[in-house]
């Protein structure tokens, strides 16, 4: 599975421009589910120097992104056609309806195939 993960608010508390504090659980839940083949994109509001910080405090913690607020590794903005809406199955972002789940639920939603809805019943 494909899926994006949103950096502030999400994997770090909001603190923009400044990198709040790790969730808890986000990189290490995000790092599992590495290990069990999902690609993640990071997708972010961030551009320039304040997504470099972003990506280098992700890498210090050992997560490396498949792709940064893009599709593919490759994938440049002067390409035709170039849109920012991504192509991915799943979309991790504390501006979800309801806002952001704990990650072990994020965790329990996509290992077992199931709905938001379903976990909470």
């Amino acid at each position: 599975m494909t899926i994006a993960v949103d950096f502030d608010g999400t994997i770090v508390e909001h603190r923009y421009p400044h990198i709040g504090k790790e969730i808890p659980f986000a990189i290490d839940t995000l790092k599992l589910l590495q290990q069990e083949q999902h690609k993640l994109i990071l997708w972010s509001v961030r551009e320039g120097e304040l997504l470099e910080e972003a990506v280098e405090w992700c890498q210090e913690r050992g997560l490396e992104f498949y792709a940064i607020n893009r599709d593919y590794p490759e994938e440049k903005q002067q390409d035709t056609g170039f849109s920012r809406k991504l192509k991915v199955d799943l979309f991790i972002d504390d501006r979800n309806l309801g806002g952001l789940p704990d990650w072990n639920v994020i965790y329990q939603i996509i290992k077992e195939h199931k709905t938001f809805r379903d976990i909470s019943l």
